[in-house]
């Protein structure tokens, strides 16, 4: 039998320390005895891995469960109920001490009549990273709408985003490249929490689903998740710190072009960019020439211990940021794209060259367009262009979303 008090105590491993806290998370806020009368006489499905914690590290399921509710199903996104599985790998549904687990990223991705029958309200408590690209918001999305057929209420409680509330970046997400990585038109970094986006979806969409939002109390949009003193619990194998989601938004669309190791699977997941065919001082130096704001490239060389170029030499850049507060992820994306497209033009082209069908939807998807990878194709010098799209989409939805901030 799993014990998941156990398994949540070894987790603190991860973290230095817990100190005392005057922000509180949305789980802190629903076991306080104002909130706990939503939950009297309800069946409840709980929608979680194993970033669900309060702010002391108690897990939210153990939670539920010495609370005396009706818990009486848990379901679980991508990577599992306490994240061991790789991107990409289906997972079965089970049963742990009796309690059904339905996964959600196996046979089928979104909750069916049967996996809700007899459910009266769900309850949402994931960690997200802030990127539109990472499938635990899809997750939610596809609740929503689930819920709302069922005509079961959800509750969404909140936590924050760990890139902070002030960093939006990058695309829109254009209907043709609607997917399980991409569900809702926001900017690739939309600078939201996961219950605002919960809000956003669900107005902006038309969903209809009976939402609440138990809202955080102490966040503040400028935080970056190292001032909130909480504890980082890896959101899954390649976010293994706090600050990841804020690299996965750097490098991980060039990542889908199959061109430069991105650090995956070695101990700087999206913090490196390299390749035998890179000159390591010469493209940190016309980086940092163009003064990208908050992020300094230091030459870096390295090999690779699995993935593209495994055991090769490489030099490229170690990219080091600066200030959260005025970083554009998107734009440092577009920018080495684009520089390793004019400095090495024989090796990027040849590389672009042979990307097959497969590598080219995602890269749309991740993007969510093919603008990107029709200017990568016919254009010469390509980081401007890239970085300027859609520009005055995101500023008509900065004014979109503030009906939307909850903080």
């Amino acid at each position: 039998m799993f014990n998941f008090k156990f398994f949540f105590l070894a987790i603190w491993g991860f973290c230095l320390s817990v100190t005392g806290l005057e922000l509180k998370l949305g789980v802190d806020c629903l076991f306080e005895e104002s909130n706990l009368v939503k939950l009297h006489g309800k069946k409840l499905g709980l929608i979680t891995n194993q970033t669900g914690v309060n702010s002391n590290l108690s897990s939210t399921i153990e939670l539920f469960l010495n609370h005396d509710t009706q818990l009486i199903a848990l379901f679980a996104p991508e990577h599992g109920l306490y994240g061991l599985e790789q991107a990409g790998v289906k997972i079965e549904s089970q049963s742990i001490n009796g309690l059904a687990v339905y996964s959600l990223y196996g046979t089928t991705r979104r909750a069916t009549s049967s996996m809700l029958r007899g459910i009266d309200l769900l309850v949402f408590d994931i960690q997200d990273i802030g990127c539109r690209s990472y499938t635990y918001l899809t997750t939610l999305c596809y609740i929503l709408e689930e819920a709302a057929k069922h005509k079961i209420s959800v509750i969404v409680l909140d936590r924050p985003n760990p890139m902070g509330g002030l960093i939006v970046d990058g695309p829109m997400l254009e209907d043709k490249w609607r997917s399980y990585i991409g569900y809702i038109n926001v900017p690739y970094c939309h600078g939201m929490t996961i219950g605002e986006l919960a809000c956003y979806f669900n107005q902006e969409y038309h969903i209809g689903c009976n939402l609440e939002v138990i809202r955080m109390k102490g966040w503040q949009r400028s935080m970056s998740f190292k001032d909130t003193k909480l504890c980082w619990i890896p959101t899954s194998p390649n976010i293994p710190e706090a600050e990841t989601p804020l690299f996965y938004a750097s490098t991980g669309i060039l990542g889908e072009l199959g061109i430069a190791n991105i650090g995956i699977g070695s101990t700087l997941p999206f913090k490196v960019v390299g390749a035998p065919w890179i000159n390591a001082k010469q493209f940190a130096k016309k980086l940092n020439a163009q003064k990208l704001p908050g992020i300094i490239f230091h030459p870096y060389y390295y090999r690779p211990l699995t993935g593209l170029y495994q055991s090769e030499s490489c030099q490229g850049v170690l990219l080091s940021i600066l200030d959260h507060k005025i970083y554009k992820p998107l734009s440092v994306q577009y920018m080495i794209i684009g520089l390793l497209k004019s400095l090495y033009r024989e090796q990027f082209t040849n590389r672009l060259n042979q990307l097959g069908s497969e590598r080219k939807k995602n890269f749309c998807k991740a993007n969510g367009n093919e603008y990107m990878l029709e200017v990568l194709n016919n254009e010469e010098y390509v980081a401007w262009k890239l970085i300027s799209y859609q520009l005055e989409d995101r500023q008509k939805f900065l004014t979109k979303r503030s009906a939307y901030l909850l903080y």
